[in-house]
């Protein structure tokens, strides 16, 4: 078995991918549990194509992000990691004035936190992982949005979720031996005076529009 002990650095560094470029070097893939592992065992491809690929030991104590490389004995590993599915809020749509939009981001984030979901923006996006059925996710989240949020689903990497520190490390395993083994939950019930209807269209994406309790929808 491959161990690979020492990081090396993203691949993106043209002095890393040169490295990577003119040795014989292999992949692996991460889910998000084995990427944040002092020490994983896993099958690293060596790009062959063969079924059987190379038994493969992470040491390195810190977490790793799509395009890392590792060092096995002197070999490079580049890193990717396993999409997460995520619920994606689109704001582009959304006119308001300022005191509107920090309204509406202290309740969109307080709820969040009352559920423990991670939280990504980018631009005028937010990214929610799916971590419970869509249709209670949407539940606790419509609420706080106002007109013209857009609702869908994307496949993203689980460090857009990181907390902008990836040098950090976490020996989460303690001395565990390498092996293949890969919650907790605070609910909240909240009651809200107003009622949210939404329609789906073929991308799974739909628009969230207020409606008035007399029946009438709000302008």
């Amino acid at each position: 078995m491959l161990v690979a002990d020492e990081y090396l650095g993203p691949v993106d560094d043209p002095e890393i991918a040169e490295r990577v470029e003119n040795a014989d070097s292999l992949t692996v893939t991460l889910d998000d549990t084995e990427r944040r592992r002092s020490r994983v065992r896993t099958t690293a491809d060596d790009g062959t194509g063969a079924d059987d690929g190379t038994d493969l030991g992470i040491v390195v104590g810190r977490e790793l992000r799509d395009g890392d490389v590792i060092l096995a004995d002197g070999r490079p590993v580049v890193v990717s990691l396993e999409p997460v599915e995520a619920m994606a809020l689109d704001f582009g749509g959304v006119d308001g004035s300022p005191t509107t939009a920090a309204t509406v981001a202290l309740e969109l984030g307080h709820a969040v936190g009352n559920r423990h979901w991670d939280l990504a923006v980018e631009g005028e996006r937010a990214f929610l992982p799916v971590t419970e059925d869509r249709e209670r996710m949407e539940h606790e989240v419509e609420p706080h949005l106002p007109d013209g949020v857009t609702v869908g689903y994307e496949s993203v990497s689980p460090a857009l979720f990181d907390d902008g520190t990836p040098d950090h490390s976490h020996d989460t395993d303690g001395d565990r031996d390498l092996d293949h083994d890969h919650g907790h939950r605070h609910d909240h019930n909240h009651t809200h005076g107003h009622d949210h209807d939404h329609g789906h269209d073929d991308t799974g994406t739909h628009t969230v529009r207020s409606i008035d309790p007399d029946g009438g929808e709000e302008s």
